[in-house]
């Protein structure tokens, strides 16, 4: 039954997909990654510490778009239990499970489009990065443990909403935090206090070993303590991987047993109230 869930769960995630990337929905998909490239083609030659600007915050944004891979999560949990779709999971034998693996699907495929529109034109527009087949190996491994620590977290913390407005409060702290993560701009540039909560959540590490794996080895002068530090990038991450898989199971189990008819229509009523 277990694989069966799985299966099921991949095919699922690869229609939402789908759905997410035809149409006009694809517009919307476009917006962010597009917008954010043109922004950064307009600060690409600024200095910084007698570097440019520009490949400084590519790599970072790549970090910053699988962050942001939490709030997808948050934002498609809160959808689902206001029109009854987690209800309907819950209903089927291991249905919760089979759900977390398609929006595990749906949600890293998404964020993998937005890192190839970054990156593919960002690489030729831009210029800068540094790309060799350690560096690969090194984005590959940073990119499993964010996608796995940020959408984890991202069921937890969606888990704690009710509804669409919910998750658009929810998306206030999650940019506070990228915005002291050292995406936008180096974190030494920060206050030290500033430094220290940054370097606790994933984001910033998510930022840092990108930027390991596509800058050229002079670049790391920038970082903290002037290094790309490896271990420490697999440690954090590794660690909000490792909880976010324990946490987010348990905290969605009991979220849906809580789950009922009643409460949905409640939802969907004050959705309706709300749109009205």
């Amino acid at each position: 039954m277990t694989t069966t869930a799985v299966r099921s769960g991949f095919r699922a995630g690869l229609i939402e997909l789908r759905q997410g990337f035809t149409g006009t929905a694809l517009i919307g998909q476009l917006f962010w990654p597009v917008v954010t490239l043109v922004a950064i083609w307009f600060l690409r030659d600024l200095p910084f510490s007698g570097v440019r600007l520009g490949p400084l915050i590519l790599p970072s944004t790549v970090g910053m778009f699988v962050a942001l891979g939490m709030l997808l999560t948050v934002q498609q949990l809160a959808a689902d239990r206001e029109d009854g779709s987690l209800l309907r999971a819950k209903a089927t034998p291991h249905g919760i499970r089979g759900y977390l693996v398609g929006k595990f699907v749906n949600v890293s495929a998404t964020v993998v489009a937005y890192l190839l529109i970054l990156l593919v034109p960002g690489a030729l527009l831009i210029g800068g990065l540094s790309i060799d087949a350690a560096g690969v190996l090194t984005l590959a491994w940073v990119l499993a443990l964010g996608f796995i620590a940020t959408q984890a977290l991202g069921a937890v913390l969606g888990a704690s909403v009710e509804n669409s407005r919910g998750a658009g409060v929810l998306s206030v702290p999650v940019i506070v935090l990228i915005a002291i993560s050292g995406i936008f701009y180096p974190i030494t540039a920060l206050p030290e206090w500033l430094q220290v909560v940054g370097q606790i959540f994933p984001v910033y590490w998510l930022g840092l070993g990108v930027r390991s794996a596509l800058l050229p080895e002079h670049a790391a002068a920038l970082e903290i303590d002037q290094s790309w530090r490896h271990l420490e990038t697999a440690a954090v991450l590794g660690a909000w991987a490792v909880a976010g898989l324990i946490v987010a199971p348990i905290v969605l189990r009991r979220m849906a047993r809580r789950e009922s008819g009643s409460r949905v229509a409640r939802r969907r009523e004050s959705l309706q109230q709300r749109v009205g």
